[in-house]
């Protein structure tokens, strides 16, 4: 019996040894973090950071990966590359800063070809074919975009992922961009959580979020001020932008809210937007487009509360058919649009246009459901804009004012088929309108 116990007792101390070693590698797993003021940074606002930044992030991802600790303080810094299992760490009180020198951001030409090798290879944050990356934390990163003039080549974006895999942005906030704030291309498993964005001023084309042929996409409790497109999805390349998610948001832009397109040569499969608000937006609350040859499909929005926009909805199939860099061939039609559902909106002060629902002729818009909404426009118009003719443009950029003034203040469709209308309430406040609520050709 003392033999047998003091064998089980042996086999005992080794497990519990291999279990302390376990436990010991997961705690130092977890403590791997780096500390930039250890590598060299001051955070004096000053100095030029961008070495000692850079050195630690290498160094963390040499060791295998953690965390990338930027305690309080202002840290000036040109372009920073991030590596596979990096997280950066902006702790409250911390402010990256961009240098308004744009020699200190280098050229960082993508292996992956899309439209955007038109626009900048220029970035402030830039990742390419990492995994496991992060950025996460209470602090700022301000691009001091407003040192920045000239066309896209000059002005770089804030933040670019280019086909990297579980990427993760939580909880900081993004100001003053440049260029596009977030731009994400060809990537899987990004989740964009907690994230503030304003960026309404400082320059031109700050889109908030750019989501950019991507699969499996999570963006939730996001609040976004922009002077651009506030989220949208793109499909610059021949991949399409799929499986994405959209929750729990506050957007503003002076352009669209939500928008899927202009870009859009992969198309658009399976995208949800839900329970958000959208305030002061002076184009569409949500624009849902195919103009360059991808099929856009299985698209739900739904519980949207809007108030003051230029239109509450805009849906497009058109014929653009923009090529990009690499492509072997153009596309030589309209992509599909079809199997869209649209319910339980309220918007008021919802402009004095309408809400266009427009395909071509032989390339209809398929299968749009709009259900329980309830649109309140500004109303206005004459007898003479019922009458008028109507352009195709089939070639045009889209926006729900590319029409001019339509006959209906409330919903114009034409080459639709399959469109259903469920409990859709539609009215106007303060100035006369001789045009109908609703108008289909």
């Amino acid at each position: 019996m003392d033999r047998t116990w003091a064998r089980m007792s042996a086999w005992i101390v080794v497990i519990l040894a291999g279990w302390s070693w376990v436990f010991a590698a997961e705690s130092a797993k977890g403590d791997r973090a780096l500390n930039v003021r250890e590598w060299g940074a001051t955070g004096d606002g000053v100095t030029l950071e961008t070495g000692s930044l850079q050195r630690a992030i290498d160094a963390c991802s040499e060791r295998g990966g953690g965390s990338v600790i930027l305690p309080a303080g202002d840290y000036l810094t040109g372009t920073l590359v991030l590596r596979s299992g990096v997280t950066l760490v902006l702790e409250a009180g911390c402010t990256v800063w961009g240098s308004t020198d744009l020699a200190h951001y280098p050229k960082n030409v993508p292996q992956f070809r899309s439209y955007t090798d038109e626009y900048t290879i220029r970035s402030l944050i830039y990742a390419e074919s990492v995994e496991d990356v992060a950025i996460v934390g209470r602090g700022v990163i301000n691009g001091n975009g407003r040192s920045f003039k000239g066309e896209y080549h000059v002005r770089p974006y804030l933040m670019r992922f280019v086909t990297c895999r579980r990427v993760t942005v939580e909880g900081i906030t993004l100001r003053d961009s440049p260029m596009w704030v977030q731009h994400y291309l060809a990537c899987e498993d990004v989740r964009i959580s907690g994230v503030t964005v304003k960026s309404p001023d400082a320059n031109y084309n700050n889109d908030g979020i750019d989501i950019d042929s991507c699969r499996r996409v999570l963006i939730e409790g996001c609040n976004i001020h922009s002077e651009d497109d506030a989220i949208c999805l793109k499909s610059t390349s021949d991949l399409p932008c799929r499986d994405v998610v959209v929750t729990n948001c506050i957007l503003q832009s002076r352009c669209n809210a939500f928008k899927l397109g202009t870009e859009s040569v992969g198309g658009f499969r399976n995208i949800a937007i839900s329970n958000s608000t959208v305030v002061d937006t002076r184009l569409s609350g949500v624009a849902i487009e195919t103009v360059d040859g991808g099929d856009l499909e299985r698209i739900v929005v739904t519980n949207l509360a809007m108030e003051n926009v230029g239109s509450a909805i805009f849906i497009r199939r058109g014929a653009r058919l923009r090529p990009y860099t690499g492509m072997t061939q153009k596309k030589e039609k309209p992509g599909l649009l079809r199997d869209v559902v649209i319910s339980n909106i309220t918007a008021r002060r919802a402009g004095d246009n309408s809400c266009p629902i427009a395909g071509l002729p032989g390339f209809d818009v398929e299968n749009v459901v709009l259900s329980h909404l309830i649109l309140e426009f500004n109303g206005g118009g004459t007898d003479a804009m019922v009458a008028r003719e109507i352009p195709e443009q089939p070639a045009n950029y889209p926006e729900f004012t590319m029409f001019g003034r339509l006959p209906a203040y409330g919903f114009y469709a034409r080459h639709a088929r399959g469109l259903r209308m469920d409990n859709v309430q539609l009215r106007y406040a303060g100035r006369r309108c001789a045009r109908p609520s609703s108008w289909t050709t």
